[in-house]
């Protein structure tokens, strides 16, 4: 992710039919422009950068914003709730793309109340993947932290941050490469770091986790803990609800910008690849064997520079995007739709686009770094009386 000045928030009504004539390329894919589809705030207040937002599995309305000072704020109903859900603000290193990173709730949540955070600790920057657990009172967590993993950074950037439970109960960490730039150490083609990687563990295992007896290189030369690798900064990810699918934005360096579906042991390229393209070596890359291309990209162009994955559409208000990954561009405020080979420009709006959040009903939101969530509504829905 590449963060800049905030923005004064703003509310957006957008519209450019569904699927029409090709009006621009993308990664030589044709683009199709989308005018179906508009952007409604979700709550009168503006958050202080937001970098992501979720729901827990209780059954409950409530979405929880994450704040990247180290707040985790709680809407019901679009109604703020007047104190934090978490605030760890004093144990972080911030600025940058350093903070509170990641949220995930525990699939059991409803019954043992555990989620888990990913951020950078004030001390040294490490990310730090921790538990928490849920107080007597239900919006407000206890604030004992159990640390479950702490991974080095050597540089200021590069931290990954997302964590998301998988269909298989495992917890999912998004780890960049350490930083700097071109990946001067190469280390996310090396299987002894854990940065560059996918990670995949258990955290209903043995204290400080388990790891999943499947995990490709268990026994083998490799970190156990590694699911995937060969990523620059993969920033957002997220399940398919319907399929399982794991799908990710990983941020380029100076030219593309991809979208990968992630699978078990793949290797994905960088920084031998930077998207489809040969980066460092400049030439004959792809003479390595058993590198996984994206599935689409796109290149720094018209002012776009760092890719913000997103969703699979599975909700029922926007039936024409069923099946479709929403992804967007943090500097353009673009949101793109991919579906069957096919790119679709569905909107283009002023947001820095930090991430996208998913609710219990598969409808989903867009979050400004500038400090607004906005909801993606049928463009017919009235925003104003």
């Amino acid at each position: 992710m590449r963060l800049s000045a905030l923005m004064t928030g703003i509310v957006l009504w957008m519209g450019i039919g569904l699927w029409s004539t090709p009006s621009w390329s993308l990664a030589g894919k044709p683009v199709f422009v989308n005018s179906s589809i508009g952007l409604q705030s979700i709550a009168d207040h503006t958050f202080s950068e937001p970098v992501f937002l979720t729901t827990s599995p209780d059954q409950s309305d409530r979405l929880f914003v994450v704040e990247q000072g180290g707040r985790i704020i709680m809407l019901t109903g679009g109604q703020l709730h007047p104190s934090p859900f978490l605030d760890i603000g004093e144990r972080l290193s911030t600025g940058g793309e350093r903070g509170l990173l990641g949220l995930a709730f525990h699939p059991r949540y409803s019954s043992n109340g555990r989620f888990f955070v990913n951020y950078t600790r004030t001390e040294d920057g490490a990310t730090v993947i921790a538990e928490y657990r849920v107080s007597s009172d239900r919006n407000k967590a206890d604030s004992q932290e159990t640390i479950r993993l702490v991974i080095p950074q050597p540089y200021r950037n590069h931290n990954g941050g997302m964590i998301a439970f998988g269909p298989d109960a495992f917890l999912y960490i998004g780890t960049g490469d350490g930083g700097s730039g071109g990946d001067p150490e190469n280390r996310a083609q090396n299987r002894e770091e854990l940065l560059g990687k996918f990670l995949r563990i258990d955290v209903d295992g043995p204290e400080p986790y388990g790891i999943p007896p499947d995990n490709p290189f268990v026994g083998q030369h490799g970190k156990p803990e590694i699911f995937a690798l060969g990523f620059r900064n993969p920033w957002r990810f997220s399940f398919d609800r319907s399929s399982g699918d794991l799908w990710a934005g990983d941020v380029g360096q100076h030219l593309w910008e991809e979208i990968d579906v992630i699978a078990k042991g793949k290797n994905f390229g960088w920084r031998m690849l930077e998207g489809k393209h040969c980066f460092n070596p400049e030439n004959e890359c792809h003479l390595v064997p058993n590198l996984v291309g994206p599935l689409t990209e796109y290149r720094h162009e018209q002012g776009r520079c760092s890719v913000t994955g997103g969703y699979v559409y599975r909700g029922s208000r926007l039936s024409a995007l069923q099946g479709t990954y929403l992804f967007g561009d943090y500097c353009t405020g673009e949101i793109w739709g991919y579906r069957n080979g096919q790119t679709s420009l569905l909107l283009d709006t002023d947001l820095q686009i930090s991430s996208f959040g998913e609710d219990r009903e598969g409808e989903l939101y867009v979050i400004g770094h500038q400090g607004s969530i906005m909801k993606i509504i049928p463009k017919s829905v009235k925003l104003f009386d």
